[in-house]
């Protein structure tokens, strides 16, 4: 199924909630739509799935205009941040109710596989009531699956799961979507959600679609200082620069050797400099810079530590693979490769990216 928005757009009284924006699924993949809070990702969902009319535009479902066409009459599975079940029924009646409203055969053994394909097998005969949140999802989730919809919605399916919960569902989810051939749209706050689903990744700011594309790309190539701060996570660190002869030069910090665009203003002409959290480390490599600072907080979360420090360009945070101890106040000093640099110019739009993150 090829799902289109030709040029909607959505305003509530006077206030714009989606400015205009086209954007078009990719079919069979998973599209996940990335921002913050109030970003516009729920607006956006709600006109996808027939539950809200755009204020301008059109919906068009394999060229078929179906704006205004209310969610009863499209095929369209949905899962909710809530655990939205059927209380009465058991596990079991509640994943298989879709495929008998079908008249679908041998429903029991379909049953047993997507429960055992999202490890709730063993609660078929339970009622919702009686299962931990996490487990609710999952039925939600077997429920939406069985309906074999061509389109599915999650709207923050996973935000009201503790931490490990979340981390368990992230990697069976991208499994479970990879096997089908469903077009999903998936809305998250978290770029770690969107780069572990991969698929395709359309950026979403105060109702601005800002990008849209290969999730990898998106992620490595970001078009703009909006783009960068949205799907980074920890923050990106950024720094004020100016451009000299033969690179850009940090204040009070060492010249980055880089050419950048021809098409880009000249000598004197302020950029920003944008450094990921894991691309600074402990130890220095061959052609490596430095930036020196001073602990000011250092905390471990699974298996990276996160050490933040001020330096003399500015505060930053560093993402170091494994456990590290440091003491707070204590001088330190991060390496990092010039090829690690993104460049933006004073418009806030990307001139160079990483080598490693350039298109073919």
């Amino acid at each position: 199924m090829q799902l289109r928005l030709e040029s909607i757009g959505k305003k509530v009284g006077s206030e714009d909630w989606l400015y205009e924006m086209s954007l078009s699924p990719q079919p069979g993949a998973v599209t996940v739509l990335l921002g913050a809070t109030r970003a516009g990702k729920t607006s956006l969902m709600r006109i996808m799935a027939g539950l809200d009319a755009p204020s301008t535009g059109k919906v068009l479902v394999d060229e078929r205009d179906v704006t205004g066409q209310s969610v009863r009459r499209r095929n369209v599975a949905m899962v909710y941040q809530q655990f939205i079940n059927y209380p009465s029924l058991t596990v079991a009646q509640n994943i298989a109710s879709p495929m008998r409203l079908r008249g679908e055969k041998n429903v029991d053994e379909h049953v047993r596989a997507l429960a055992d394909k999202l490890h709730i097998g063993t609660f078929l005969d339970r009622l919702p009531a009686e299962l931990s949140g996490g487990q609710q999802q999952r039925v939600a989730l077997a429920r939406a699956l069985a309906k074999k919809a061509p389109l599915m919605l999650l709207d923050e399916p996973l935000v009201n799961l503790d931490y490990k919960l979340r981390e368990e569902l992230r990697e069976e989810l991208g499994q479970v979507f990879s096997a089908g051939d469903a077009t999903i749209v998936y809305a998250t706050t978290e770029p770690g959600e969107a780069l572990l689903l991969g698929g395709y990744t359309a950026v979403l700011d105060k109702g601005e679609l800002l990008q849209y594309g290969p999730t990898a790309q998106v992620f490595q190539q970001p078009r703009s200082l909006r783009v960068a701060r949205a799907f980074s996570d920890p923050p990106m660190n950024f720094f004020q620069a100016f451009r000299v002869p033969g690179g850009v030069q940090l204040p009070r910090s060492a010249l980055l050797p880089m050419a950048l665009p021809d098409a880009a203003a000249g000598a004197g002409q302020d950029v920003t400099v944008g450094l990921r959290a894991s691309a600074l480390r402990l130890r220095e490599r061959d052609g490596d810079l430095s930036l020196h600072g001073k602990v000011l907080l250092a905390e471990i979360s699974g298996s990276d530590t996160f050490v933040h420090l001020s330096s003399d360009i500015g505060d930053l945070v560093a993402q170091l693979a494994g456990v590290h101890h440091f003491t707070l106040g204590a001088a330190q000093t991060m390496y990092f490769a010039p090829s690690a640099v993104y460049v933006f110019d004073a418009a806030g739009d990307l001139l160079l990216a990483p080598s490693g993150a350039r298109s073919s």
